[in-house]
């Protein structure tokens, strides 16, 4: 059965640090893309960053350039997105999605919150 599950998030005051952890299991997973989304309440759900299969390119939304990182550990299906310099905006569910062609499989989420 395909799985994806995150962890990682919790409550941060401002300019903190978290590291997401997603592991994936039942698909061939460095054959995916994965990505993190994001959706606070009231608001729109927001792409944050894309990782290829094999890890070799990555691409960021602007809102979150120079302060996230999204990495990949094919060995060991997990996917990671380390958050830096976190602002109240960061403030979200954030999600980790699986994409290859049309296929897609999506988490259940991990809740940040910053604040002080």
């Amino acid at each position: 059965q395909v799985q994806l599950v995150e962890s990682g998030g919790d409550l941060v005051q401002p300019g903190g640090s978290l590291r997401l952890s997603c592991a994936a299991s039942g698909f061939p997973f460095s054959s995916y893309a994965m990505s993190w989304y994001r959706q606070a309440p009231g608001k729109e759900r927001e792409l944050v960053a894309t990782i290829s299969n094999r890890g070799y390119s990555t691409d960021y939304a602007d809102s979150v350039k120079g302060r996230f990182t999204i990495s990949r550990d094919n060995r060991k299906n997990t996917v990671y997105l380390q958050m830096n310099s976190l602002k109240p905006e960061d403030t979200a569910v954030y999600y980790c999605t699986a994409n290859w062609n049309t296929v897609s499989y999506w988490g259940q989420g991990t809740q940040v919150t910053v604040s002080s």
